[in-house]
C-alpha cells in the first residue's frame, strides 16, 4: 500500500467522470445492471431492458365515445333546427360510452342532443358526420407497434398504456444496489448523544436517501474506524453486492484520510480531486474482482457529499440502468447581490428564489461546505463555472430549481437584517398555507436597502441607527432611496440590544466600556449591519478606538451565529438581541432598545403576496408568541410609520 496518499488535484468534472467511466471499464464493471421481469403494475420508476410492443389493439374495437345512440350517419342528411329528421326505433341504438359500436352504424348522437318522440322516435335537430363521437380500433395504441422504448423510465401513464396494450410484466432493469459505508473515529450513529468532538452519522443517512430517491436499494454498514485495513476491508465486502459504493469522509489530505489509499490497493483510483466546490476532494475508482464495483468517496462535509452524489453518482447510476440522467428543470434569475467566487473550479451555489416585479431573484445562502441547512433552505443550485470569478448583484443567471416556479411565485422575498421574528413568521406562513412561503436573507441592513432599491426584494428588514439624528433606519431609507414617495415603513417590533455573555456573567461586564479589557474576545457582526452600526455608534461615544476591541474584526452574519459563539466558548460576548441569548442559555447586559422596520414599495403594500403577512402581524396569538421570546415589544407591531 502507498505510504501517503495520492495528491489532491483539481480536475474539470467533465474529465473526471470520464477518467471515472474508463478505469471501471477497465476493471470490468457491468455496463448495466440486469435484467428482471416484474408485474405492470410494478413497473412505476423501473428503466425498460427491451423494447416494449403492443400486443394489442386500444381500443380493440370501434366503441362509442359519448353516452347517446348509435346512428348512420347517411340518414341524419338533412336534419336542421327547422327540418328535423325523424328515425324509427329500428334506424338507431342506444348505447354508453366505451360499448362496442353496432354491426352498420357509423356515428353516435350525444344523449342531450336526442329528442324522444312519444312513439319512441329520435329527433335529431342536426345532421351528424360519419364517426362523430366513434372511437375507431387502434386509436390510441395499434397492435405490433412499438409503444416504449429501452432505456425509458416509466411513469405511471406509461404502466397503464403497456397495460392497455396488453402487457402484465415488463422486462426492466434491476434497481441499482447502492452500498453506503461510513468511516471515522469521531463519527457516531444517529440516536446517540455525541460528546465534543464526536459527529452523528447524518451524511450516510441523507446519501442512502439519495440513492433510493434516484430509483436504488440503498444499505449502510456499521461505521468502520480511521484505519485503512479495516476500510479496505469494508469497501471488498461491500463491492462483493454492490453496483455502487459511496465511502463516507478520509476523502481529502489529512492524516487520517485514507480513502484514496484504499481504493489504489483495493482496484484503480480514477481522480483525487475535482474542479468542483463544493466537493473539491472527491475520490473516484472502482473495486477490482470478477465482476468490478464503482466506488466514490465522498467528503464528510454534509453539502460537499450532497452535491457530490448529484454531480458523479446519480449520473453512473441513471448509466447503469440504460437510462438517461435526470435533469431537474431550471430558469433565469437576477441576482440579489454579489457573488464572488473562485477561479479555476465550478462552484455550486444554493440560492434561495423568490419573484419580484416580475422576475426571478436568486439571493446566494451561505456557501461553506458544513452548512447543510442551506440545501434544506435552497430553492434552487446556481453553478458558476470555473473560468468565472462571480457575477455582480442584478446579473442574469440561470439557476436549476430545487422547487417548482409556483411555489416561488408565492414566496415573500426578505433581504435585509436578522430577527428572530421573521423566522417565526415564516412559520406561521407556511403552517396556514403551505403554498406560502417567507425567505429571509440576512445581508445588513443595508444590504436589504440597497437590494430594495435595486428592485431584488419585496421587503428589506432594517435596523439602521444615523449617530446624526438618532433616529433609526428613515434617514437611510432617504439617503439610499432618495426622497421616494413611492417608499413604506412598517414597523415590525421594538428589540432589546445588548451584549451576549456567558451563563452567570463570569466576568462581570456591565458594558461597552468593558469591550476593551486585556484578553477579551468579541465577536462582531458583518459591516452595514444594524447591530454593527450600533455598536459603532457606542464606540464613538465613548472615545474608543474598535482597535482596541479584540476580536472586532470577527464577523457573524446573523444573532443566532453570535450567540452559538458565546455559547460553544470561543467568544466572551457579542452585541446581539436578547431572544438570541435566551435561546443558546446566555446572560445578556442590555445596551439598548431599538426599531426594528420593514420598507418596501409602496406598490407591495396592498399585493395580495404579502397579504397573509400583514394579517398575521395583527393576530394576538402572534405578538403573544413573540413577546414570550424575550426582548421584544409588539406596542407597534404592523404600524406605518411612512
Amino acid at each position: 500500500m502507498p505510504a501517503a496518499s495520492p495528491f489532491v488535484s483539481d480536475i474539470p468534472a467533465a474529465q473526471a467522470m470520464q477518467a471515472w467511466r474508463e478505469a471501471c471499464a477497465a476493471a470490468g464493471c457491468p455496463e448495466r445492471v440486469p435484467a428482471v421481469q416484474v408485474p405492470v403494475g410494478e413497473a412505476v420508476g423501473r428503466v425498460t431492458a427491451e423494447p416494449v410492443w403492443a400486443h394489442r389493439s386500444s381500443p380493440a374495437f370501434d366503441s362509442a365515445g359519448m353516452d347517446g345512440i348509435a346512428v348512420r350517419a347517411a340518414e341524419t342528411v338533412g336534419a336542421t333546427e327547422t327540418t328535423p329528421v325523424l328515425l324509427s326505433a329500428e334506424a338507431f341504438e342506444v348505447v354508453d360510452t366505451g360499448d362496442p359500436m353496432p354491426p352498420g352504424y357509423d356515428a353516435v348522437v350525444m344523449r342531450e342532443h336526442v329528442h324522444r318522440t312519444a312513439d319512441g322516435q329520435a329527433e335529431l335537430r342536426a345532421a351528424v358526420p360519419p364517426y362523430q363521437h366513434v372511437r375507431s380500433i387502434g386509436e390510441d395504441i395499434s397492435a405490433t407497434e412499438l409503444l416504449l422504448p429501452e432505456g425509458h423510465r416509466l411513469r405511471p401513464v406509461d404502466v397503464a398504456a403497456c397495460a392497455a396494450a396488453g402487457a402484465t410484466e415488463l422486462l426492466v432493469r434491476r434497481r441499482p444496489a447502492v452500498v453506503v459505508i461510513p468511516t471515522g473515529d469521531e463519527i457516531r450513529p444517529v440516536g446517540t448523544e455525541p460528546r465534543p468532538g464526536e459527529i452523528l452519522d447524518t451524511n450516510s443517512l441523507m446519501l442512502a436517501a439519495q440513492a433510493r430517491e434516484a430509483g436504488c436499494t440503498a444499505a449502510v454498514t456499521p461505521i468502520v474506524p480511521d484505519d485503512p485495513d479495516l476500510i479496505t476491508a469494508a469497501l471488498r465486502e461491500a463491492a462483493v453486492d454492490a453496483d455502487l459504493v459511496i465511502l463516507v469522509a478520509g476523502s481529502s489530505a489529512g492524516r487520517d484520510d485514507y480513502t484514496a489509499r484504499v481504493v489504489a490497493a483495493a482496484g484503480t483510483l480514477a481522480v483525487h480531486g475535482v474542479a468542483v466546490r463544493p466537493g473539491h476532494p472527491v475520490v473516484l475508482g472502482a473495486v477490482a474482482g470478477p465482476a468490478g464495483t464503482p466506488v466514490i468517496g465522498v467528503p464528510g462535509y454534509p453539502v460537499s457529499a450532497a452535491l457530490t452524489f448529484d454531480i458523479f453518482a446519480a449520473p453512473l447510476l441513471s448509466a447503469l440502468e440504460g437510462a438517461a440522467p435526470r435533469e431537474r428543470p431550471s430558469t433565469t434569475a437576477r441576482l440579489a447581490r454579489k457573488l464572488a467566487s473562485v477561479i479555476g473550479s465550478d462552484d455550486w451555489v444554493r440560492v434561495r428564489l423568490g419573484r419580484v416585479g416580475g422576475q426571478v431573484v436568486a439571493t446566494p445562502l451561505p456557501r461553506g461546505a458544513g452548512v447543510l441547512t442551506s440545501l434544506v433552505r435552497a430553492d434552487g443550485l446556481l453553478v458558476v463555472p470555473a473560468g468565472v470569478e462571480g457575477h455582480h448583484a442584478g446579473a442574469e443567471v440561470r439557476v436549476e430549481l430545487l422547487r417548482g416556479l409556483g411555489e416561488i411565485g408565492n414566496t415573500i422575498v426578505a433581504i435585509g437584517s436578522h430577527d428572530l421574528v421573521l423566522d417565526v413568521a415564516a412559520s406561521e406562513l407556511r403552517a396556514t398555507d403551505p403554498l406560502h412561503t417567507l425567505a429571509s436573507s440576512n445581508v445588513g441592513s443595508l444590504g436589504g436597502l440597497v437590494a430594495l432599491r435595486d428592485g431584488l426584494c419585496h421587503l428589506a428588514g432594517s435596523h439602521l441607527l444615523d449617530p446624526a439624528t438618532g433616529e433609526y433606519t428613515l434617514p437611510y431609507v432617504d439617503r439610499i432611496l432618495g426622497d421616494d414617495s413611492g417608499i413604506a415603513v412598517v414597523r415590525l417590533v421594538h428589540r432589546d440590544q445588548g451584549l451576549l455573555v456567558a451563563p452567570g456573567n463570569p466576568l462581570g461586564l456591565t458594558g461597552i466600556d468593558d469591550l476593551t479589557r486585556p484578553g477579551l474576545r468579541y465577536v462582531n457582526r458583518q459591516r452595514g449591519a444594524g447591530t454593527r452600526v450600533l455598536l459603532d455608534h457606542e464606540l464613538a461615544r465613548r472615545g474608543i478606538d474598535p482597535a482596541e476591541v479584540s476580536g472586532y474584526p470577527r464577523e457573524e452574519h446573523t444573532h443566532l451565529a453570535v450567540a452559538a459563539a458565546i455559547a460553544a466558548g470561543r467568544a466572551d460576548t457579542g452585541m446581539g438581541i436578547l431572544a438570541a441569548a435566551r435561546a443558546f442559555g446566555l446572560d445578556f447586559v442590555p445596551v439598548a432598545r431599538e426599531p426594528y422596520d420593514l420598507v418596501m414599495r409602496t406598490s407591495v403594500l396592498d399585493d395580495e403576496l404579502l397579504a397573509p403577512l400583514w394579517e398575521l402581524l395583527e393576530r394576538p396569538d402572534f405578538q403573544n408568541g413573540v413577546e414570550k421570546l424575550g426582548g421584544y415589544s409588539c406596542a407597534e407591531t404592523g404600524r406605518r410609520i411612512r
